[in-house]
């Protein structure tokens, strides 16, 4: 499967973004889906993920509240809602797919995007 992210920028603190996922190739339907991001100087964390039935989703505890993932099976793409941004979510943000399980680790995601860069000026 190929992932395409989009609609990273700029945007004040306090402020909201979009990201998009989308996906090409084999059954997107059956892939669990998440997001990770990597900070200048820092490993690359996990954001979010989504089963591939869109009934369970999971978060970073302390992103919890602000960020919402969900998944448009008819646009074959996942999405990423990011409210009440912060400067410290500044960042590189990539989309991860997994026919295996729910990539809440690195180690679990099977394809990944390309990233898209997310910066919160303050």
């Amino acid at each position: 499967v190929q992932l395409q992210a989009s609609g990273g920028g700029l945007v004040q603190a306090g402020g909201s973004l979009r990201l998009a996922c989308a996906a090409s190739g084999r059954t997107f339907s059956s892939y669990h889906m998440g997001w990770f991001r990597q900070a200048p100087g820092k490993e690359r964390e996990f954001v979010a993920a989504i089963h591939w039935n869109g009934d369970s989703t999971y978060y970073a505890d302390s992103l919890k509240g602000r960020f919402t993932i969900s998944r448009d099976s008819a646009e074959n793409s996942v999405n990423l809602q990011m409210n009440s941004l912060k400067p410290e979510d500044t960042a590189v943000y990539y989309c991860a797919a997994s026919g295996r399980a729910v990539p809440r680790l690195e180690a679990q995601s099977e394809f990944w995007g390309q990233g898209t860069q997310v910066t919160v000026s303050s």
